[in-house]
């Protein structure tokens, strides 16, 4: 998806589609990062067409999937992040799929999926 945007692309297909990919991609269009997208099923692994809209500079995944208390959210922030309050850390939560600020407002920790910025 990031070479896609710095080549100036409109549209993007990812394969494989999955549950978790559709909900990091509904965190990064509730953020303005991407357009619509759409999930096209071909019997097999699935495919996702998403629409840029060229706000992309990277996203990425952290493997392996780290344990991030309440309390540990900022340090997480901070170095994955190149600047405070600029991009998303997405986390995996109790209460679903979202980005840090959302999950420090419910106070709540889980385990670290990716950013974006």
């Amino acid at each position: 998806m990031s070479n896609a945007e710095k080549r100036g692309k409109r549209q993007v297909v990812i394969r494989p589609s999955s549950k978790v990919v559709i909900k990091f991609l509904q965190v990064m269009q509730k953020n303005g990062y991407i357009g619509e997208f759409e999930v096209l099923d071909d019997h097999r692994s699935g495919k996702i067409v998403i629409n840029l809209i060229g706000r992309i500079n990277k996203c990425g995944v952290i493997s392996p999937r780290f344990d991030v208390g309440y309390g540990n959210i900022e340090q997480w922030v901070l170095n994955v992040l190149p600047a405070r309050g600029f991009g998303h850390v997405v986390l995996t939560t109790t209460f679903g799929i979202m980005d840090h600020d959302e999950a420090r407002a419910k106070k709540t920790g889980g385990k670290i999926l990716g950013f974006f910025y």
